[in-house]
C-alpha cells in the first residue's frame, strides 16, 4: 500500500512545499509512462509516491485509480498541496476532507468534485493538525499564521481517504518559503520518512474508538476545532452550515418533524457519514453538533434524523 502526495506547479502553495519535501533525502524518479503521456511526473520514497502535474490542484480527478492502474501499486491515502483563499486574507495553514455532499445531481461544482460525493476523510486529519501546530509554533509561524481545519469541501474526486495541506491566504503567503517548510516537514515527519513512526495510523488498536463527525457551524469549524486540538482526538468530515441546506415550511418545524423540509442537508450528511465510517473501519463515528449555529427548528429536525440512521450525537468528552 503506498500513500500519494499531489502538488501542482500551477500554485506556489503547491509547489513550494512539494520541492521542499522532494529535497529531502531518500527520493528517487519512477516514471510511470501512461501518466508522463499525460504530464504527470512521478517519484518514490519508501511507501510514498509523490505526483506532479500542471493543473489546477481540483482538476485532475481519481489520481488514485489511475496511479493504481499505471503501477499495480494499491493506493492507500491522498493527500494533496494547495493554496487557500478567504475573504479576510489573513495567513493560515489549513488542514480539511474533501467533497460537496450537498449539491444536486446536475449541478455543476465550482471547484471540482462530483454532486453528491464526498472522499473518504484522511485519519491523519486529526492528528496532523495537532502537529502542524506544533511545526508552525517552533518555526515561529504562530501567531502570525492561523492553524486550522476547514469543512468539507470541493474536489478532485478521489475513492480512497483523502485530506488537502494549504497555505493562505493571498499571494504574499502562498509563496512563503517557511509556510511552505512546515508543510513539508508535515509530510516527511507524519509519513514517517524520516526514520520515526508514521503519525495518524488508524489501525486494529485504534478500534471501538470515537471519531468526530462535525455538523453545523462556519467553515473554520470552531466548535469541532476546541474537541479536535485535543491528543487523542480522530475526525471525520466537517458539515458547514452551508453544506447543510434546509428549506423553512412553518408547519414542519413542530416535534422534529423532518418530512417537509426540503434541501440536501439528509442527503449530506448520510454521505458524509458512509464517508467517515468507510475510513474508520471499526472505530464509532458520533455525530457533533455545532448547537448554537442552528435554528430550534433544524437542530430538531438534525436530531431526528441522526436518529433514523442510528447515529449518536456526542459530547465533547466523549471524543477524548
Amino acid at each position: 500500500m503506498v500513500t500519494i502526495v499531489v502538488a501542482t506547479t500551477s500554485d506556489p502553495a503547491s509547489i513550494n512545499p512539494a520541492y521542499a519535501l522532494l529535497a529531502m533525502p531518500g527520493w528517487l524518479p519512477v516514471p510511470a509512462p501512461s501518466l508522463l503521456q499525460q504530464g504527470i511526473k512521478s517519484f518514490a520514497n519508501k511507501n510514498v509516491r509523490f505526483l506532479q502535474h500542471d493543473k489546477g490542484i481540483v482538476e485532475e480527478d481519481d489520481l488514485d485509480r489511475r496511479w493504481e492502474e499505471a503501477t499495480g501499486e494499491a493506493v492507500d491515502e491522498v493527500i494533496f498541496f494547495s493554496k487557500h483563499t478567504a475573504v479576510s486574507n489573513r495567513p493560515a495553514l489549513t488542514v480539511h476532507p474533501i467533497g460537496v455532499p450537498h449539491l444536486r445531481e446536475g449541478d455543476v461544482p465550482p471547484q471540482g468534485g462530483r454532486p453528491g460525493w464526498a472522499a473518504p476523510p484522511d485519519p491523519r486529519i486529526g492528528p496532523w493538525l495537532r502537529l502542524l501546530k506544533k511545526l508552525a509554533q517552533s518555526h515561529n509561524l504562530v501567531p502570525e499564521f492561523e492553524i486550522t481545519l476547514e469543512g468539507t469541501h470541493h474536489g478532485p474526486i478521489t475513492t480512497k481517504p483523502t485530506m488537502f495541506l494549504e497555505i493562505g491566504s493571498t499571494d504574499e503567503y502562498w509563496k512563503r518559503q517557511d509556510a511552505a517548510k512546515v508543510i513539508a516537514l508535515l509530510g516527511w515527519e507524519g509519513l514517517g520518512l524520516g526514520g520515526g513512526a508514521a503519525i495518524g495510523n488508524w489501525g486494529r488498536e485504534n478500534e471501538r474508538n470515537k471519531v468526530l463527525l462535525g455538523i453545523g457551524g462556519g467553515h473554520y469549524a470552531p466548535r469541532h476545532m476546541d474537541i479536535v486540538m485535543k491528543e487523542g482526538v480522530w475526525v471525520g468530515h466537517l458539515l458547514s452550515g452551508y453544506s447543510l441546506p434546509m428549506e423553512d415550511p412553518s408547519q414542519s418545524k413542530e416535534n422534529g418533524n423532518t418530512d417537509g423540509i426540503g434541501g440536501t442537508w439528509r442527503q449530506s450528511i448520510k454521505v458524509a457519514f458512509e464517508a467517515t465510517k468507510s475510513a474508520f473501519p471499526g472505530g464509532e463515528v458520533l455525530a457533533h453538533l455545532d448547537h448554537k449555529s442552528f435554528k430550534g427548528w433544524q437542530k430538531n429536525a438534525i436530531t431526528a434524523y441522526l436518529g433514523e440512521l442510528s447515529i449518536k450525537i456526542g459530547k465533547p468528552n466523549d471524543f477524548i
